[in-house]
């Protein structure tokens, strides 16, 4: 049977392309304030509280990292700064593709066009965009939509302005929490997860391809 070739191939940004460095982030604030095992704790809680603070109505990135740095410091009787989380923020655009990505990526785009669908503001993501070595035909981000990820309405979104069914594309995560969940529970098919070793492989229910890195991903598409 001939690989699937879908009308367009939609990427989440940050952990599948861009190393989003968010524990190293938190790791120059506060490293020196806690030891590894209490750091570490720190890392998880403000992960979860991230995910937690997407789940609600939109608000400015900004305000979800700065929201979720405060919880963090809170649960581990750490200091916080309002500045902090800004500086974290702001490290965002500064952070560039995982070593495997501008080749796999430039390879696909020669052949499909590529979207982005990602939890981030306009005045971050064309930074990161810049650096990844490819040309992509849509750039989304939550900002336009008004939701941000694992919540539906950004994928439906980007279906409509795409002009296709789920049943077209092919989505390429990291993650299952904040899009290969959702993306299944539309109806699209064609999922590629990237296993970059910051979420945990889910059930093979989810059907899905699974790749190490970008550069495996042209052989998805027999390109």
């Amino acid at each position: 049977m001939a690989p699937f070739r879908p009308k367009y191939v939609t990427f989440d940004c940050y952990g599948t392309l861009v190393n989003f460095d968010m524990a190293g982030a938190a790791r120059r604030i506060y490293g020196e304030m806690l030891d590894e095992a209490r750091m570490a704790a720190f890392i998880r809680s403000f992960a979860g509280y991230r995910m937690d603070e997407v789940l609600g109505a939109w608000k400015p990135y900004d305000d979800v990292v700065g929201n979720a740095l405060e919880r963090a410091c809170k649960k581990h009787g750490v200091p916080f700064r309002p500045e902090d989380g800004r500086r974290v923020y702001e490290e965002v655009p500064t952070w560039g593709p995982h070593p495997d990505v501008p080749e796999g990526l430039a390879r696909v785009a020669k052949e499909i066009p590529l979207v982005i669908l990602s939890n981030a503001m306009k005045d971050q993501l064309p930074s990161n965009v810049a650096k990844l070595g490819a040309p992509f035909h849509r750039v989304i981000t939550s900002e336009e939509t008004g939701a941000y990820k694992p919540q539906m309405r950004g994928f439906e979104y980007m279906l409509d302005r795409l002009g296709c069914g789920p049943e077209d594309i092919t989505h390429v995560s990291s993650s299952f929490r904040y899009d290969l969940m959702t993306a299944s529970d539309l109806g699209i098919r064609s999922k590629v997860w990237v296993n970059r070793g910051h979420d945990p492989r889910n059930s093979s229910a989810y059907e899905y391809t699974e790749i190490s890195g970008i550069d495996q991903l042209p052989a998805v598409f027999g390109l």
